[in-house]
């Protein structure tokens, strides 16, 4: 990372900038093409979950390429200046990486996932049956690399 300053180093900071995240950002590419689609999602710590119909564009492309790139941010907000344009900044905890895609199709594992994405956004339980997973693929995400980022006023907060 070439702001070493910005970067995050703590594997705590960083879990947490992704469980508080709303929206994981994929990015993919297939023969010189490039793709990005925001999704929801779940974490386990480990690895990302996320659905999809059982077709699209980014079916074709994780067919034909599963090495993927994500994003995901928290807290982001602007900080205008008083006086200069070009003097603006922004207020952030972003976490990008790579990892590599695989379908689940083990009926319990797509439960497991679907609990996964479903729990990062609602604190009750939900009863997802094996009925339930027919009607969607399931992914996981295993995360190769990743790296954390904030800006200067985050630091400064994380370090009171």
């Amino acid at each position: 990372m070439r702001r070493t300053d910005k970067e995050i180093t703590d594997p705590a900071l960083i879990d947490w900038v992704i469980r508080q995240a709303v929206v994981c950002r994929l990015g993919l590419s297939q023969g010189g093409r490039a793709y990005i689609v925001p999704l929801s999602f779940g974490y386990d710590g480990r690895c990302i979950y996320f659905h999809t119909a059982a077709e699209g564009r980014k079916l074709e492309m994780l067919a034909a390429n599963p090495h993927v790139c994500f994003e995901l941010e928290h807290d982001v907000h602007v900080i205008p200046h008083e006086t200069r344009a070009c003097a603006w900044s922004m207020s952030f905890y972003s976490v990008m990486g790579t990892g590599v895609v695989h379908e689940i199709t083990a009926p319990d594992e797509k439960v497991a996932a679907l609990q996964a994405i479903v729990g990062h956004y609602s604190p009750r339980t939900w009863d997802i049956s094996a009925a339930d997973t027919q009607t969607v693929r399931v992914w996981r995400l295993e995360i190769a690399e990743m790296t954390g980022k904030k800006s200067k006023d985050k630091a400064a907060a994380a370090d009171d």
